[in-house]
């Protein structure tokens, strides 16, 4: 008796990309660019706006390119903390903590 097999599709595993980029990084850093752009309605706003639009887009391009999931990965590098002491097991009773 055989095992049946089920091919996985590339679409139900892609990560979620727009124009090249994190989707929430992108759209982000475009509502930054439009609100820097249409709240101080110069042209000086307008090409910094845009430079910063193009900036972010690149950067976020070569996010994906190197890792689609990097956003996840350094915001669950975030919470870890910065030193963990040594401990035998979590439910050891340390007297100089309770000290």
């Amino acid at each position: 008796m055989n095992l049946r097999t089920i091919p996985i599709r590339k679409v139900g595993n892609r990560a979620n990309l727009f124009m090249g980029g994190d989707r929430e990084l992108v759209m982000f850093a475009g509502l930054l660019a439009f609100a820097l752009i249409f709240s101080a309605q110069e042209l000086r706003a307008t090409v910094v706006g845009l430079g910063i639009w193009f900036f972010c887009l690149w950067v976020f391009r070569l996010m994906a390119k190197s890792d689609p999931q990097m956003r996840h990965v350094y915001l669950r590098h975030r919470k870890y903390a910065a030193y963990y002491p040594a401990r035998s097991t979590p439910f050891r009773l340390n007297m100089k903590d309770y000290k």
